[in-house]
């Protein structure tokens, strides 16, 4: 080899390392995101005790996360395409850290809400930029599959652990201890993202942000995340609710006319055009209205029917946790060796056939060795189907637009986990009014089998709209 060779080979060897390291990175915010998501649930008792809670209120700590991370996904991912993706990585982890210290700072339940609202915001702001950095150093095909697997891998390793860390931290610490981890983890991440991650490319082409599209589309979001969020909670028929619904019906409307007047959109409306991305969205949007209610169903089965702690929750979680990362990974050799849809096919078979699972051991009287193989199936299936999508939703897309893209895929995804919830918990609930003791225990398990069935014929439907992506062979 000449001198020149052995340069080239160094530099390219140097590039592969940074963006393995850059990729790394990524993967521990994922796992930051992942795991703000469930480690605040097991100290919820405490923060309600702490604070002076009432029973009403207290679900506000998890609300108020839920309405702003869904409100603000759609603005955090085209922020990402204008401003950088680099700096919204950044700017998103500096929010999670101080909102993060100010909640366990907080001495009133208005101060800890704020803090959980101004985390959702964070949370919004960092979700769409990873993915789309993601997108944008890694080429679409192997590469990229590779990449998503790794990143969805340390999601779900997140969730599973937030529900260990969150007893222990609580357990040994006290609650505010589920708050100040993140502010330690953000703090890594913000110094690590200057050195692996590469600046944002400069700009030639000098674009306006769309103001009232980001503002009628924030509104609109925010205020139908709230409405269903709150109906299952006070009533379909409370004003608050449906002046919310309402509200997000005007605005979202209103969105929909600035944009298609607009020079230059917030969201392009030329992107529905893209048939990977539509049926990437609905997909996403039918994902977590089905696999994605599941773990609120099993938390209830294991404490509420089969008597579980909360720590003892956490271990049970670790058994779906590791099956999704396993999926994953399968997930990712599935779409490289064969294609998108019939990576995404495979994984819904899997996850429906899982998801059926679960029925036999969630009566009242099972215990949780009978639910062991259904968690295992489903789990997979749900790992497998989460890489796929992503890789649908990113196909296509230029990379000044990924950020907007992934905002799309993910507020679609937090609008499912909304609707999913709400309806199969009214459903769910239906015999348990004013029921006691065993009776009580009996409907609960009931309810909870009717919504894993349910469940699993959602995920038949998100097979028929997976035969909407277009075929494409197989990527060398």
């Amino acid at each position: 080899m000449t001198a020149s060779d052995h340069a080239g080979t160094a530099t390219a060897s140097g590039i592969g390392a940074r963006r393995s390291l850059a990729l790394a990175l990524l993967a521990f915010a994922q796992l930051i995101y992942s795991l703000d998501i469930n480690i605040v649930f097991v100290a919820l008792p405490e923060i309600g005790a702490g604070l002076g809670f009432s029973g009403q209120t207290l679900q506000w700590v998890v609300s108020a996360y839920m309405v702003f991370c869904g409100g603000f996904l759609l603005f955090g991912g085209r922020a990402a395409d204008l401003i950088g993706q680099r700096r919204m990585f950044v700017l998103a982890l500096w929010l999670y850290a101080l909102s993060s210290l100010a909640g366990g700072l907080a001495a009133s339940p208005i101060v800890i809400v704020a803090a959980r609202a101004v985390q959702g915001i964070g949370a919004a702001l960092l979700f769409p930029a990873t993915l789309s950095l993601i997108n944008r150093l890694f080429a679409e095909g192997p590469e990229r599959n590779r990449a998503l697997a790794v990143w969805g891998g340390a999601g779900a390793s997140g969730l599973s652990i937030g529900a260990l860390a969150g007893g222990f931290l609580t357990a040994a610490w006290g609650w505010p201890a589920v708050f100040y981890v993140n502010v330690v983890l953000a703090g890594i991440a913000v110094i690590a993202a200057f050195f692996v991650i590469p600046p944002d490319p400069k700009r030639h082409d000098k674009r306006s942000f769309d103001l009232p599209g980001a503002l009628t589309v924030t509104l609109g979001t925010t205020a139908l995340v709230f409405g269903l969020v709150e109906g299952p909670e006070i009533g379909w028929s409370a004003a608050s609710v449906v002046c919310a619904l309402a509200l997000s019906a005007t605005f979202l409307i209103a969105f929909a006319v600035v944009e298609a007047r607009s020079r230059d959109p917030l969201m392009p409306l030329r992107l529905f055009t893209n048939r990977s991305l539509v049926a990437g969205m609905t997909i996403t949007f039918l994902y977590m209205g089905t696999f994605g209610v599941l773990p609120y169903f099993l938390t209830i089965l294991f404490q509420n029917v089969q008597g579980l702690t909360a720590l003892q929750t956490g271990w049970a979680f670790l058994v779906p946790s590791i099956a999704i990362a396993v999926g994953t990974q399968v997930g990712e050799r599935l779409a490289t060796q064969l294609s998108t849809r019939t990576t995404l096919i495979v994984g819904m078979v899997v996850g429906m056939i899982g998801t059926a699972l679960l029925v036999p051991g969630s009566n009242a009287d099972s215990r949780y060795i009978a639910i062991v193989t259904g968690l295992i199936v489903s789990g997979i299936g749900q790992g497998i189907v989460w890489t796929g999508m992503w890789i649908a939703a990113a196909s296509g897309v230029h990379h000044d637009e990924q950020g907007v893209a992934s905002g799309m895929a993910s507020t679609t995804l937090s609008v499912g986990n909304a609707i999913g919830l709400a309806v199969l918990t009214a459903v769910a609930n239906r015999h348990t009014g004013g029921q006691q003791g065993e009776a009580l225990r009996s409907a609960v398990a009931e309810g909870t089998q009717f919504a894993f069935w349910l469940a699993a014929a959602g995920i038949l439907v998100s097979l028929v709209v997976t035969l909407a992506l277009p075929i494409k062979k197989r990527q060398p």
